[in-house]
């Protein structure tokens, strides 16, 4: 079996999907935290490796940019390959001032200004809830591990938010008791195709660039930096 974006068969992929964006952070997750892995998918570059974490089995698949590719692969990896749980672990811009580069936040609640939902499914959405069973896990792994973890509401964008004309004007459009801690570009589409197909998703990102501060991540520390979060992610599996 397999799909136009997909070739795995079924079997190849866990019950549990870790996704990152970006393909070559997946081959770094897997090479640096699994045993025994295997690449099952390399179609368009999107690579997806199964191994096993503590032994555990665990499958990590890059997402690509942009709700349209998350919402591609989520679907697919929920719809046909019986995935179960999928938790996004990325990147993000800050909102407030007191999160620095690296640190962890914990999305609960996701709103975009998108028509994914309405595309997909005739329904205007715009706000969509992570799974509150997932987020627990997540929680309480953290605390486990003192682990310090921004738990709150994002936005997700369309477009890259330092690329906005004028991001103060986005901000003031959203909802004012969102009261959002910071922007990605995924999230709304993951949580939205879970909903749709009655599976769970979560959201762990990194605080890479803020409105707060200069520092930016470079594209390596973007690779390499985030093992924190990354473990948190795995550590966090092993109690499914």
């Amino acid at each position: 079996m397999s799909t136009p974006h997909n070739e795995a068969n079924l079997g190849d992929i866990a019950k549990t999907v870790i996704m990152p964006g970006d393909p070559l952070r997946a081959k770094y997750i897997a090479e640096t935290f699994l045993d025994e892995y295997k690449l099952v998918n390399s179609v368009r570059g999107m690579y997806a490796f199964t191994g096993k974490y503590k032994g555990k089995e665990i499958t990590v698949m890059a997402s690509g940019m942009g709700m349209p590719s998350m919402g591609i692969y989520s679907y697919e990896l929920y719809k046909f390959y019986e995935v179960e749980n999928i938790i996004r672990i990325g990147s993000c811009g800050s909102y407030k001032p007191e999160l620095k580069l690296f640190d962890i936040i914990l999305s609960e609640n996701v709103y975009s200004e998108s028509n994914f939902a309405l595309t997909l499914n005739n329904e205007d959405c715009h706000m969509v809830s992570s799974d509150k069973y997932l987020d627990n896990i997540i929680i309480n792994t953290a605390k486990e591990n003192n682990i310090n973890l921004y738990v709150g509401n994002t936005v997700c964008t369309d477009c890259f938010d330092v690329y906005m004309t004028d991001v103060n004007k986005f901000l003031n459009r959203i909802p004012k008791e969102l009261n959002p801690i910071s922007a990605e570009m995924e999230a709304f589409a993951l949580f939205y195709v879970a909903k749709v197909l009655n599976k769970k998703a979560a959201c762990l990102m990194s605080v890479v660039d803020s409105k707060y501060i200069t520092d930016v991540a470079t594209p390596e520390e973007r690779q390499t930096g985030l093992n924190n979060m990354i473990k948190l992610s795995l550590d966090s599996i092993l109690k499914l």
